[in-house]
């Protein structure tokens, strides 16, 4: 408690306090709302599945209106690495040493939970589980990683992007409103190869709109802060109840167009109406983020937000088995009584399982943030003086980017039933290890700018 009480009273007199409250309260809802859809019950053989509440709870659909927050990650991505690029700048860094510094946190915390997962499934393997057991269990703890991928490769093109800002301002994420819109009208009419674009334009609008907090160009203001929010949910509304949109903002199985893989216009109309929603809020929050035990929750939070994100569905995977195991797993039927009071031991008993996760990995997303400050001793000095230039260092690091957003995202989209050694595709797992390892050594090797 005394080195969270330390860590907030050092927090600079400049910092957006308001940015890291909706950061935390994004992940919040993001676990909430992934824990309260869970229903673990057996299938025929008595084996323990799981799925999606919604698919039967239909007429609560909207109700992921309220949980649905990726874009607010994006948006507050967008604040925090425009500024944290700016100051990489002024003590005379370049891009690619900004983004090596900031792959540490992101990488080192995704990697522990792949190699664990895949050791765990070699595991269960030998012990004589089936394949498609296994890769159902691995596919389901790493259905987060398919937003890792996404913010990868958006914190990959911020140097670009945050250029593309400072150039034409709003004009940016207007025009990708407007590719979005292209993609949904081709996969509407049956050419969904042609709205894959989308995966990139939808996330990539809401991080050029946290540039444009971070610049000022949009003012966060109560004033337009109304406007924003009755726009946003009026266009919410005839997109999903009066057009081709589905009222869910998570994919639903057999729907005509889905609205989060990839981001759809119902999407980025929810995403303004938050917006409106976070500007009306800001200045009370604000105030109330200048008392000490509120913003140290929020420090809390931050600090360990990775980690909370990761591991929250294998929490999920632990407390299900462990209750299978010992026969004490109730499987009321969905949308029951019974099913509704189960919610409230089931949340609390996830509360204690993630916490305990979170006090053994969260030191590990601490860690990655760390900067060299020597050239490591093993380590030829040729190799770490070619390293410490600017080209290379920036060509290894996209490569490093480039390979790690291929394996979370080829994990993402492989079938969730198919049949893996490791529990995940091999290649999708290699190209992620050997983007991650690549990045590992393009960080061990100080720069002028790494400290």
């Amino acid at each position: 408690m005394g080195r969270l009480r330390e860590l907030a009273g050092r927090t600079p007199a400049q910092r957006e306090r308001y940015v890291d409250l909706i950061r935390a309260v994004a992940i919040t809802l993001v676990v909430l709302g992934h824990w309260l859809i869970a229903v673990l019950d057996h299938d025929d053989a008595g084996r323990l599945r799981g799925h999606n509440a919604l698919e039967e709870i239909t007429w609560g659909r909207p109700g992921t209106w309220l949980f649905q927050v990726m874009p607010l990650f994006f948006l507050v991505g967008g604040y925090a690495n425009a500024a944290s690029l700016d100051n990489h700048r002024r003590r005379g860094g370049d891009a690619g040493g900004w983004l090596t510094g900031r792959s540490g946190r992101l990488i080192r915390p995704t990697t522990v939970l792949l190699v664990l997962l895949a050791l765990a499934a070699l595991t269960a393997r030998l012990l004589g589980a089936g394949p498609t057991q296994v890769r159902e269990v691995v596919w389901y703890a790493t259905v987060p990683l398919w937003f890792l991928s996404a913010y990868l490769y958006v914190v990959l093109l911020t140097p670009v992007t945050y250029a593309l800002h400072r150039r034409f301002g709003l004009a940016v994420p207007v025009v990708l409103l407007g590719l979005v819109a292209l993609g949904d009208l081709a996969r509407l009419l049956g050419e969904s190869r042609l709205g894959y674009g989308n995966f990139l334009f939808g996330w990539l609008a809401m991080h050029q709109v946290g540039f444009a907090w971070r610049t000022g160009s949009l003012p966060m203001r109560p004033r337009l802060g109304w406007p924003l929010l009755l726009v946003g949910l009026a266009a919410l509304l005839s997109l999903t109840l009066l057009g081709p949109y589905p009222t869910s903002m998570i994919n639903q199985p057999g729907e005509r167009i889905q609205n989060m893989s990839p981001p759809s216009l119902a999407l980025l109309a929810l995403a303004t109406t938050q917006l409106g929603l976070i500007m009306l809020l800001r200045a009370p929050a604000e105030r109330w983020l200048h008392r000490t035990r509120p913003w140290m929750l929020v420090v809390a939070v931050n600090s360990v937000v990775l980690t909370i994100f990761l591991w929250h569905l294998t929490a999920v995977i632990l407390l299900a088995g462990a209750l299978d195991a010992l026969g004490a797993l109730p499987t009321p039927p969905v949308g029951s009584t019974a099913w509704w009071l189960w919610r409230i031991p089931w949340l609390l008993l996830l509360a204690v399982m993630l916490a305990v996760l979170v006090a053994g990995f969260g030191r590990i997303e601490a860690r990655g943030s760390r900067r060299p400050t020597e050239r490591p001793g093993w380590l030829p000095p040729p190799l770490c003086r070619t390293l410490a230039r600017p080209l290379p260092r920036l060509l290894l690091v996209v490569l490093g980017f480039a390979a790690t957003v291929v394996g979370l995202f080829s994990n993402s989209v492989a079938p969730k039933n198919g049949h893996y050694l490791l529990g995940l595709p091999t290649g999708a797992l290699v190209a992620y290890l050997c983007g991650a390892a690549l990045l590992r050594l393009v960080r061990s090797v100080p720069t002028s700018d790494s400290g």
